[in-house]
């Protein structure tokens, strides 16, 4: 029976192949189906059939009804175009099993998507679930420029030395205990990523040395 939970998709995104190299949504933003999340709750068992649901602050913002056969899963859900018409959605996906070098066997899906059928452990869902080649995602770390890195990396010095988060904070002092050779070295790591953090943002506005 069709799910009478309507299914969200979440971000609109175009169809597969659209935009550049890749599109602007993150595997982040998707809904995700992990083949290894299941298999680890053992929800891959011939004859399950069971709702599968994401969550968002407590609340269910999603759901898919899942059927598992012997070679491949089969998914139930609704769907809708940018504000259209639901549509019920049914289709298998292929499982398929590889050996491991150190014995076992590890699990995969099979992309249902058209001209594909590439090997992947997770799918995303859009009008169909398919794999991030075929919606174009980037993975989180491919959307950072230097500077956003750097802006990253400066709160972790920050934190491991015990300052509050912002690299507009200012600095702090050197934490109980720790070394003066291992503070000043952090010290100038903080820095020098500060530096490069403020370039970055500057060269985003369009800002120079004397705008500050």
């Amino acid at each position: 029976m069709i799910s009478e939970n309507h299914f969200d998709r979440g971000p609109t995104m175009g169809g597969f192949g659209s935009g550049s190299k890749w599109g602007k949504d993150c595997t982040d933003d998707m809904r995700q189906i992990d083949i290894r999340q299941l298999a680890r709750h053992g929800y891959l068992r011939v004859g399950m059939a069971y709702g599968w649901r994401w969550k968002r602050r407590g609340e269910v913002v999603a759901s898919i009804n899942v059927t598992v056969d012997i070679d491949r899963v089969w998914f139930t859900y609704r769907q809708r175009e940018r504000g259209g018409e639901w549509q019920d959605m049914r289709y298998p996906v292929r499982v398929e099993r590889t050996a491991c070098h150190l014995g076992g066997l590890r699990i995969w899906w099979q992309c249902p998507a058209a001209n594909c059928g590439r090997r992947v452990a997770v799918l995303y869902g859009g009008g169909v679930f398919a794999c991030r080649h075929c919606y174009r995602l980037a993975y989180r770390s491919q959307r950072e420029t230097d500077s956003d890195r750097a802006t990253r990396r400066v709160d972790v010095l920050r934190n491991r030395l015990g300052w509050e988060p912002g690299a507009l904070n200012g600095n702090g002092q050197k934490p109980k205990g720790m070394h003066w050779r291992t503070f000043e070295r952090l010290e100038a790591q903080h820095n020098a990523l500060v530096t490069q953090s403020l370039a970055g943002v500057m060269a985003k506005f369009g800002c120079t040395r004397d705008h500050l």
